[in-house]
């Protein structure tokens, strides 16, 4: 088949979890399609690294790069079927196309969300579900909400699950620690700071704890972020803004206990980072979480500012627990390999473009 890939996430200078998948997945695809042509489609030109040897195809637009541009591309040259890894099938697309929907966490927490993005994320996925010949869902969760919440039918949904980063795995965090002055006993966080995120929670938490454990906060802030960083500077939170990929392991192998209390998460990447790392795990038991962790975590409800301060308590005092997760936690992540996703997803590609 001559199979379209939108692969424009992939050059965004800051990647999030959308953007990392979409580079992931389809590099994954690239390495099992050699019966297939597959053009990849670019807004902006990508460094020859990224995909090397692949068949490029970048159409530069200033705006409105999806509804318009690669409209344009998809009436002039239709592929068989186009892949969307990242929500949003443009607007005019003759070849029927394949989406993935990662989360609709727009709808489950609709404050976490600026009005006109909350705004255009429903109606983009509304839109996808409808004209998609297909959605790949990256968890049950979101299958369920599609299924609840646009009435898409089930036979029209997939999941998927990604894979993990398994360039990942313990190391000695002493140069870590060092770098960015971290104390030997500490709990981590890693992910935008955001009202999702659920950190107003996982502050007071923390300083619940007797012996008091730092709490270290990673990641860039993001929409309504202020009061996050006011109460962690009032707590004396340690908030690392922009952590270097080649930092994280050393970041998650010197931590006593990972915890990431979200309060909707269409996935999960950082939970199987920590485990990778060799991190026992707390997590909210909420959303696609417990797919994720599985039995590998101890899981809260995420609303619940004293049953999180008694498992952080219960994971740092007992170290047979401590043991038993990680042990878990190395198990768990065999689930997840972008080998497999790729596969699956090829597998949908194929049945759709026979159709």
């Amino acid at each position: 088949m001559h199979l379209g890939i939108d692969a424009s996430r992939t050059t965004a200078a800051r990647r999030t979890g959308t953007e990392s998948y979409a580079l992931n997945l389809i590099r994954a695809m690239l390495a099992q399609a050699a019966r297939h042509r597959v053009t990849l489609y670019f807004r902006d030109a990508p460094p020859p690294s990224l995909f090397p040897e692949a068949a490029l195809r970048v159409i530069p637009f200033p705006r409105v790069w999806t509804h318009g541009r690669l409209s344009w591309e998809m009436m002039a040259h239709p592929p068989e079927v186009l892949f969307v890894p990242a929500h949003v099938r443009p607007l005019v697309c003759p070849a029927p196309a394949v989406v993935t929907v990662h989360d609709l966490g727009y709808r489950r927490f609709p404050g976490a969300h600026p009005l006109a993005q909350r705004l255009y994320l429903d109606w983009s996925t509304r839109f996808s579900a409808r004209r998609a010949a297909h959605l790949i869902a990256d968890s049950q969760a979101t299958r369920r909400d599609l299924v609840q919440l646009y009435a898409v039918p089930d036979d029209k949904i997939t999941v998927v699950y990604p894979g993990r980063d398994e360039s990942l795995g313990r190391v000695d965090p002493t140069a870590v620690r060092a770098k960015y002055n971290l104390p030997e006993r500490y709990l981590l966080h890693v992910g935008t700071l955001q009202p999702r995120k659920n950190l107003l929670r996982l502050i007071e938490a923390a300083n619940h704890q007797s012996p008091v454990s730092s709490l270290v906060l990673a990641g860039r802030p993001g929409w309504l972020a202020q009061p996050i960083l006011d109460a962690a500077r009032a707590a004396g939170v340690r908030v690392l803004d922009g952590v270097p990929d080649e930092d994280l392991a050393g970041l998650y192998s010197g931590a006593a206990a990972f915890v990431f209390p979200s309060l909707y998460e269409g996935f999960g990447f950082p939970v199987l980072e920590a485990m990778a790392c060799g991190t026992p795990v707390i997590c909210a038991n909420t959303s696609s979480l417990p797919e994720v962790a599985g039995e590998a975590a101890l899981t809260v409800d995420p609303l619940d500012a004293g049953a999180l301060a008694a498992a952080i308590a219960r994971v740092l005092a007992d170290s047979a627990l401590r043991d038993s997760l990680i042990a878990k936690g190395y198990e768990q992540i065999k689930r997840f390999s972008w080998e497999r996703a790729a596969r699956e997803a090829l597998a949908i590609l194929e049945r759709v473009a026979r159709r």
